[in-house]
């Protein structure tokens, strides 16, 4: 009887501990914590794993030739460090020509550094930019003033705006001079007399020739000047197609008579300044442009197309080139030569040269006018393929 009760017991032991389980949870605690600050540890983990190397496959990899960029050559152009006034941003070079050894800068406005008179035009011997160019000098060059006279100029001519080119034949000085009136633009050629010592350059404001502008665009007149086939020519600072359907050249006689016109080939953007004829009646000039000049923006720029743009100039809307052309008596054309293209500023400025002689057979001496400085330089000569 009693093993029976402790059977019954245990039954009702395990019922209820069967029950205690079913039931449900109790409910948890729910506890506010406030976290301030959470530690994450970096756990390093190193696994050595060995490899057998069966083969070692060689993978080169190669760019499209159709895909990589293809650049023209550019050359970098060497400054030559100036002193005294021609140093100044106001000096505004806007000519250079050779007279014997001595190399001619012109100002736009000679009187630019000084209170009375008719100012100064400078000069610099060859052999002290040779001396630079060389590395047996590294001192600034300090060009020689020659007293500049060109009696009532700016009370002669109607809008005076400077001086821009200039050319020797002999002792005997030419010069081209800018203007701007409620007519136009205009060009006046004149003509004058350089002392042998360098004393003095003294111009003929009594005859003077009017050169009517080729376009209506501002600006711009006959800024280029050169002696060829005897004569004296002057070139049209804008003659690209949409702006100057059919540019020439004027040609005048040695004694300032007027001779005719002379086609000349369409360039885009400016031309500024020109070298001597070589042997072959061949003459490099400058070609610039800055992209403000909105009148002067071509659908095409023929060069480049021909020819292709150095890396600096992809980068920029601005060009900065020499361009060799030939003279003949039925014209002025562009030759098959390679265009000089020059390396741009890392800073992105552009350089508006205005002054353009060749050095010897070594290369060219190119400046600036004030944009962005005062800046005279060498342009070797492209090395031969």
């Amino acid at each position: 009887m009693l093993r029976k009760y402790v059977g019954i017991l245990e039954v009702l032991i395990i019922m209820g501990a069967l029950a205690a389980a079913c039931a449900a949870p109790p409910t948890p605690e729910v506890v506010e914590v406030k976290v301030t600050k959470i530690v994450i540890e970096e756990v390093e983990v190193v696994q050595e794993i060995e490899v057998e190397v069966t083969r070692i496959v060689k993978v080169i990899v190669t760019q499209d030739p159709a895909e990589a960029p293809v650049y023209a050559t550019e050359i970098a152009v060497q400054e030559i460090p100036l002193a005294g006034p021609i140093a100044e941003r106001d000096a505004e070079i806007s000519g250079m020509t050779w007279y014997g050894e001595n190399l001619i800068l012109m100002p736009q406005y000679p009187n630019f550094f000084v209170e009375s008179g008719d100012g100064f035009v400078f000069s610099i011997a060859k052999e002290q930019i040779n001396a630079v160019l060389s590395g047996e000098s590294y001192e600034p060059i300090e060009p020689v003033q020659i007293p500049f006279t060109a009696p009532d100029v700016q009370d002669i001519i109607p809008g005076f705006e400077g001086f821009e080119s200039i050319v020797f034949d002999s002792d005997t000085v030419y010069m081209t001079i800018e203007a701007e009136t409620d007519d136009g633009m205009f060009a006046y050629l004149v003509a004058g007399a350089i002392t042998p010592d360098l004393s003095g350059i003294t111009m003929d404001t009594i005859v003077m020739l009017q050169i009517a502008a080729q376009s209506g665009v501002g600006n711009m007149s006959d800024e280029v000047i050169l002696l060829a086939g005897g004569n004296l020519l002057t070139m049209y600072e804008a003659n690209g197609a949409d702006v100057n359907e059919a540019p020439v050249a004027h040609t005048f006689g040695m004694d300032m008579s007027e001779a005719g016109t002379l086609p000349l080939t369409n360039i885009e953007y400016r031309i500024t300044d020109a070298t001597e004829l070589d042997d072959n009646n061949r003459f490099w000039m400058i070609n610039y442009f800055f992209p403000g000049d909105e009148d002067l923006l071509p659908e095409t720029d023929p060069i480049a197309e021909e020819y292709g743009k150095g890396p600096t100039h992809m980068a920029s809307a601005g060009v900065e080139r020499l361009v060799e052309f030939e003279y003949s008596d039925d014209g002025i054309t562009i030759t098959s030569t390679l265009p000089i293209q020059l390396q741009l500023m890392a800073d992105g400025s552009l350089r508006n040269w205005e002054g353009l002689v060749r050095l010897d057979e070594s290369g060219f001496l190119i400046a600036t006018d004030k944009w962005p400085q005062t800046i005279l330089g060498f342009v070797p000569l492209p090395e031969e393929e």
